[in-house]
């Protein structure tokens, strides 16, 4: 299934990430990316092109399973509050992971394309706009909501509830429950981060101030205890990788509800 090769896609783009930024931590020369850095760097790999046909396919797949989430429901989310939120959650994912995918394939299509700052350039964008500040404010606010829903999830464990099949083995359902957490905690970290980025770019009118996860990265290691810090958020990344690969195993779809 399409959407299961979604999952696995995810699941490299995130721990590549997740495993570059461990090592920049440990000073092992890694680096901050993003999830465009992430398939550029799998782009440039012996098998690159192969491999990035995948990455298109399977980012196009998780596409459309975002948008089928919030649709269709099939993780019973429900109609009330909670759940409206977390269906718009699954329907944003759509538009960014179809925004990833298209980049992926002028990647395949031409050879070369240049990994930007996709944060930065949507405030660029608002900014043009004569409320473009205000939108921009509004848009670091609802970021840093988003991380605090990851938070919330994490802590209830909603990331687990009525994702993976019900026959899924005990021994398996336990250790994917907690690398669900561990990985949405590190990612509301950043989403955090991000969202104040934004914020300060929409306040000022700047909108090289406005970063995405790369900039999350950097900003984290550039802080007292950083190399500390950003190890433990790069660690939830690579399970929040991990997570993903499970999934595509384990995952309840429409045709396995």
């Amino acid at each position: 299934m399409l959407e299961r090769l979604g999952y696995v896609v995810r699941g490299l783009v995130y721990g590549l990430m997740g495993w570059l930024a461990f090592q920049l931590a440990m000073g092992g020369g890694g680096t901050a990316i993003d999830q465009a850095g992430s398939i550029v760097i799998l782009a440039g790999t012996p098998l690159g092109r192969p491999i990035l046909l995948m990455v298109v396919i399977g980012l196009a797949a998780y596409s459309l399973w975002g948008f089928v989430r919030a649709i269709f429901d099939p993780w019973r989310r429900g109609t009330d509050a909670s759940g409206i939120a977390q269906r718009l959650g699954y329907a944003w994912s759509g538009f960014a992971y179809a925004t990833l995918a298209m980049f992926a394939l002028h990647l395949f299509a031409s050879g070369r394309a240049t990994a930007i700052d996709s944060t930065q350039a949507a405030v660029r964008s608002l900014l043009t706009y004569p409320t473009g500040r205000l939108l921009a404010v509004f848009l670091g606010i609802l970021t840093i909501g988003a991380g605090i829903a990851q938070f919330v999830d994490a802590r209830k464990a909603f990331s687990q509830a009525g994702v993976v099949k019900e026959d899924t083995p005990p021994e398996v359902r336990r250790p994917l429950l907690w690398l669900g957490r561990f990985g949405m905690f590190a990612r509301g970290v950043v989403f955090m981060l991000v969202g104040w980025f934004v914020i300060q770019a929409g306040l000022h009118r700047d909108p090289a101030s406005a970063h995405g996860f790369q900039g999350a990265f950097a900003f984290l290691i550039a802080q007292p205890y950083g190399h500390l810090f950003l190890a433990v958020v790069a660690l939830g990344f690579i399970a929040l990788g991990l997570h993903s690969l499970a999934l595509a195993r384990w995952a309840r779809l429409l045709r396995s509800s």
